[in-house]
């Protein structure tokens, strides 16, 4: 996707960012990320999170509603494997100048444990390199990345043949400021006694690199490297603070040095040709993500009367109090009896369920992966564990109970227009309902401390775990609930819900299942916990990413009620 301004000039010189650009540091990236994010709240970040409300892109919006939540980064993100940690810092935390910078500091302690893994970006890097070296071009590097880190990456990478290519190298730590703060590039400039003007060009992966650049009054080339699609590149940007070009590989910035040698012949100490490397393969493309195919835009569905909320998870978040509770009813496990209850391995629907089960079953706590994911309730944890044996599971809620006593009372919308959704279905004539198997005394706390003013006037009815004899997935609840509703249990009743154990209640109740990934599992995760199988038959209907897909969803049905 190649493209410049005509107006461009020769380069005296060319500024490289480091990662994405010139070599590809995404797994120690990751992992570093991975480990600094469940931190934020230790850190006191949570609260400075940017309100969605002032994101730039609906992109940012969903990365910072996600990590909100889970204190991960969105899987769109790690399948992708496009964006930088500068870039996800800026998008949560806007203009946020102190928080960036403790967001940065932690994340630097982590990456400590990973950073040495570091390749070309684009095979032949190397050598176009020397290329343009040869032509006389100035080579610096302009990271965020600390001086140690750098440093050890250039002496590692292409088994250090690149330590003597760059007349300058400035750091984050070089300077006072991170990018978009322009302090880097002035002060490679300053080093090379070159003027900020158009012939000195910045070449990035990212929008921040490129906002970089217009505020140090150079020129700014994207290195599409990543591959990202020509019209979200141009949403990024104004006409203001567009690039100059954007290039796909080195084989790009080849042709266009090759052009502008033809416009200005002196312009170089040889010919572009001359010095030309045989061309390289251009960079890898990520893998696309695989988007779950029960999609709205397919999905049959009857038009709802009654639509059924699953609480936690769906309508709020109060994942830290629950996992606070879980970690402190798990060691009484052997006490109560519990350890030698749990399923077999062979009676688990996954691995992945075999191997929670004996790691608890071990160490009578929950794996860290499951804490750092964030993904499951303690109604699936206990599904897993139990299996079928309804008496564990009532002994294991009650635990459960009396240490979420200790921990409960914050609770947040999953996402910042739940309330104006709900009002919007109540408009439509719709009757609304929440299914909990929270109990009754938590519930109606939360139900009236949520947003400050509550949302106890937006419910028709309400059904919590201690209301039934049994606890979802057994249907009790949602039956109860349209009886309290004086209504039939029929698909024109949705259930809505971010569990399995959600999907299983609202199928045996004869309702339709509407299963909420707010987690944003992809699709080969829901296949496997969906199997369809005779032993695990039950599926969702659709499933919804987040409630903007939902209400387009329930404005699209056409079919009323039978």
């Amino acid at each position: 996707m190649a493209r410049f301004d005509e107006a461009m000039r020769p380069p005296s010189v060319l500024i490289f960012d480091w990662h994405g650009t010139l070599v590809d540091t995404h797994d120690a990236m990751f992992s570093a990320m991975e480990e600094m994010l469940p931190q934020l709240e230790t850190l006191g970040l949570v609260e400075r999170l940017l309100p969605e409300a002032r994101c730039r892109t609906q992109d940012d919006a969903r990365l910072v509603r996600y990590i909100r939540v889970f204190r991960r980064l969105h899987p769109r993100i790690l399948a992708e494997r496009r964006v930088s940690r500068t870039d996800i810092f800026n998008a949560i935390f806007g203009d946020d100048r102190d928080a960036k910078l403790i967001a940065h500091r932690a994340y630097n302690a982590a990456y400590r444990k990973y950073f040495g893994r570091v390749k070309p970006f684009q095979p032949g890097a190397y050598e176009y390199l020397g290329a343009l070296k040869a032509l006389g071009i100035r080579l610096a590097v302009c990271t965020n990345r600390n001086r140690e880190f750098l440093d050890r990456e250039l002496a590692t990478v292409d088994e250090g043949r690149w330590s003597g290519l760059f007349d300058a190298t400035v750091c984050a730590d070089d300077v006072t400021e991170y990018k978009p703060d322009p302090q880097v590039l002035l002060k490679v400039l300053e080093t090379l006694a070159l003027p900020p003007d158009s012939r000195a060009w910045y070449i990035g992966d990212s929008y921040v690199d490129m906002l970089t650049a217009h505020r140090a009054g150079i020129c700014g080339v994207f290195f599409n490297g990543a591959g990202w699609e020509p019209e979200r590149i141009d949403s990024w940007f104004t006409r203001r603070d567009a690039p100059a070009a954007i290039l796909d590989t080195f084989e790009d910035l080849m042709d266009l040095l090759a052009l502008l040698e033809r416009r200005e012949p002196a312009a170089f100490r040889c010919q572009p040709a001359a010095v030309r490397p045989r061309p390289f393969p251009p960079p890898e493309r990520p893998a696309p993500r695989v988007e779950p195919d029960w999609h709205p835009a397919v999905a049959k569905l009857i038009r709802p009367a009654v639509i059924l909320f699953d609480w936690h998870a769906t309508l709020v978040d109060t994942l830290d109090a629950m996992y606070h509770a879980v970690d402190d009813m798990l060691p009484e496990f052997h006490s109560l009896g519990l350890m030698t209850r749990m399923v077999a391995p062979e009676d688990s629907k996954t691995p992945e369920d075999a191997r929670l089960v004996a790691y608890v079953r071990e160490f009578a706590r929950l794996h860290p992966k499951v804490k750092a994911d964030r993904k499951i309730s303690r109604t699936d944890i206990f599904e897993v564990l139990f299996g079928d044996d309804e008496n564990a599971k009532q002994i294991a809620h009650h635990a459960f109970n009396q240490h979420y006593r200790n921990h409960y009372g914050t609770v947040k919308a999953f996402e910042p227009k739940v309330r104006e959704m709900l009002e919007g279905l109540r408009r439509l004539g719709l009757q609304l309902g929440v299914i909990t198997n929270r109990d009754r005394e938590f519930f109606e706390h939360e139900l009236a401390a949520v947003e400050g003013t509550g949302w106890s006037h937006l419910f028709d009815v309400d059904v919590c775990g201690d209301d039934t004899p049994l606890r979802k997935p057994h249907p009790d609840q949602l039956l109860l609930a349209v009886q309290k509703l004086d209504y039939p249990p029929d698909p024109s009743v949705w259930y809505v819900g971010d569990s399995t154990t959600d999907v299983i209640a609202a199928k045996r109740a004869g309702m339709t299942s509407v299963f909420f990934n707010g987690a944003q599992w992809d699709l080969p995760w829901l296949n496997k916990i969906f199997p369809g199988t005779h032993k695990h038959p039950d599926k969702p209907d659709v499933v919804v990413n987040d409630f903007s897909e939902f209400w387009a969803l329930v404005l699209a049905c056409e079919v009323g009620p039978p």
